[in-house]
């Protein structure tokens, strides 16, 4: 049964600031394309339900850890969502109303799911496009507490975080001032934006180039100036033989990006493609 519920039109996600973008009805939007028949009210009410049950235990006379304590028992054990470490690339992981019905999820997807609950427990959560894995930040008196959603919300210290960081540095840990800039809050477009890029990714590896073309589609439904989504797309329609979105996407990425690195690459394709063309015609 279809929900009555209203999901936002992908035609209007452009025009959103970066932090307007509705955090959870996006992400149920990007599941609705691969589970037409998605009961989009039934997840926004669970969340309501989440914080509805949370809510004594979550009182301003209680101390913040004392907060966490009781939503990351009762998000990661009594309700039992957990990290699926074990099938870390199944893209059921990315899609908010597998995540909600198996439990399971990967970094940024269960993070939007502490996100919003938080967010409506009153607790100003957000989320870090940290390289890696995605976590999440609270504001606390001395600063910002980071924590792990793909690992039960556990707290990560700063040693761990510059450790996490290194591989992605050229094998050079952050200094401080690096890493403040590395743990600033990502916007709703960026976290959207991620975990479309996860199941493009995904689907690449896949080969399935009708759901890479999807994803690149939405990306460029957020950002319409995403140079990358706009490649792929191409490199997607042409796998697919359609031809004059292939010329038109790859055509326009090479005015975008004058001098990319892979412009011989996609010169060729370009050339391949009208060829393909002129013999159609």
């Amino acid at each position: 049964m279809t929900s009555t519920y209203l999901l936002p039109d992908w035609n209007t996600l452009a025009a959103y600031d970066d932090d307007e973008l509705p955090l959870l009805d996006t992400a149920l939007l990007i599941a609705q394309d691969e589970y037409p028949n998605l009961d989009a009210g039934f997840y926004i009410e669970l969340i309501r339900r989440f914080a509805t049950d949370l809510q004594p235990h979550v009182t301003p006379e209680l101390d913040l850890p004392s907060q966490l304590t009781a939503i990351n028992r009762y998000l990661f054990e009594e309700q039992g969502f957990a990290g699926n470490h074990s099938h870390y690339d199944d893209p059921r992981n990315s899609y908010l109303n597998e995540v909600f019905d198996r439990k399971l999820g990967i970094p940024i997807s269960l993070a939007v799911v502490q996100i919003e609950l938080m967010r409506k427990l009153g607790l100003a959560l957000d989320g870090i496009s940290f390289p890696g894995h995605f976590l999440v930040r609270l504001p606390v008196d001395d600063g910002i507490l980071v924590m792990d959603p793909f690992n039960k919300g556990r707290p990560v210290s700063v040693e761990e975080l510059k450790e996490r960081a290194t591989p992605h540095m050229n094998g050079h840990p952050p200094d401080d001032q690096e890493l403040y800039q590395i743990l600033a809050p990502a916007t709703h477009r960026m976290i959207l934006s991620r975990m479309l890029r996860n199941l493009k990714g995904l689907y690449v590896e896949a080969g399935d180039w009708e759901r890479v073309a999807r994803s690149a589609d939405r990306l460029l439904k957020i950002s319409s100036d995403n140079s990358d989504a706009l490649r792929d797309r191409g490199l997607a329609y042409r796998e697919l033989g359609y031809v004059k979105g292939a010329r038109d996407d790859l055509a326009k990425y090479l005015q975008l990006v004058p001098g990319a690195e892979d412009e011989e690459a996609v010169r060729n394709h370009l050339i391949e493609l009208s060829s393909i063309r002129t013999k159609l015609n």
